[in-house]
Formats: C-alpha cells, structure tokens, sequence
C-alpha cells in the first residue's frame, strides 16, 4: 500500500532526474500498527530526510490521519481515503480532499490499486512528478511476476487523477 506508493514516487523522482529521499517505516506495523513513509522529491539537494513538518499528507486509514494530521505544514495538502475513514480531518488551515480509494478500487476489480488511486489524485493537486513518470517507476517496483497488473495500476492512477479534476472543475 503506502510504502510501494511512496516508492513508486521515489522511483518516479529518480526517472525524471530529481534528488530523492524514502524513507520506509515498517517497524511494527507488520504486527497490526500504520506502515508510512516519507518522500522526498526535489530539484535541490536533499540536505536531511528526517523531517516533522510535511507539505503533504497521503493517508490510507484511521489511525494514519490521527497520526499525521497536525503534522501538515499551514497551506499544506492532505488527502484521505474517504472509505476507510470515519472521523474525517479537522483543519481548516490546508487543503483537505477526501478520495473514495477503496470503493474506485473496487470497481476497477482490484482493491490494491487504491494507493494508485490516491497517488494519481495526489498528482492532480501536487504535480512533483509526472504520472508517466509513475507508469515506468512501476515496472521498476512491481516485482515481474506481477506485471501483469500494470494495466490496472496505470488505470487507477487515471482514475485518481479523474477523480480530482472532476471535483475541483467548477460547474458553469
């Protein structure tokens, strides 16, 4: 989920020639707490991966939101999986958008493409990198025996990036 988002992104970065940094957190999230990561994609030098204040905030679950909500840096973005969570974020000092990944996933037949679901929205609102940037990270991150997924991944990540720009298309 989270971590091959993040590096599939940190992927992408490399492809287009960016400074990079993915840092992994799967401590014991293997025993039943939130995996994330954090990335970093930047035309500069990386001068340290640890931050504690982020731009933006992907987060899949509960637990997730809780924990890294107050973290988003004021004008920052955050975007939740609107299916897997009940108490939606509080703030009103970023951008805030709630993505139905799960239920997209679902009907693309395939419920663990969400997180391309919810990269290709994020795309749409951040452009750090391009999504044909992410469609040849894939095939670097995905091992080979499950290429044959590649097509739905690149789906999702359209249908992520459909789903923001049908929402902050304004009606006339």
């Amino acid at each position: 989920g989270v971590l091959s988002m993040g590096m599939t992104m940190a992927y992408a970065g490399m492809i287009e020639g960016k400074e990079v940094s993915w840092m992994p957190s799967n401590g014991p999230e293997m025993r039943g707490g939130t995996a994330n990561c954090i990335v970093i994609i930047s035309e500069k030098k990386i001068s340290s991966p640890i931050v504690t204040a982020y731009d933006a905030v992907i987060a899949l679950n509960q637990p997730s939101l809780d924990k890294f909500e107050r973290a988003v840096k004021p004008n920052g973005t955050l975007l939740y999986d609107s299916s897997n969570i009940i108490i939606p974020p509080s703030r009103t000092d970023i951008t805030v958008l709630p993505v139905a990944a799960e239920l997209e996933a679902q009907q693309l037949g395939n419920v663990k493409v969400r997180n391309m679901i919810m990269l290709g929205a994020f795309l749409s609102m951040v452009q750090v990198v391009h999504s044909s940037s992410i469609v040849k990270a894939l095939t670097q991150v995905l091992p080979e025996r499950y290429h044959h997924l590649l097509t739905v991944n690149r789906q999702a990540l359209e249908r992520g990036e459909a789903l923001v720009i049908d929402v902050l298309t304004p009606i006339v």
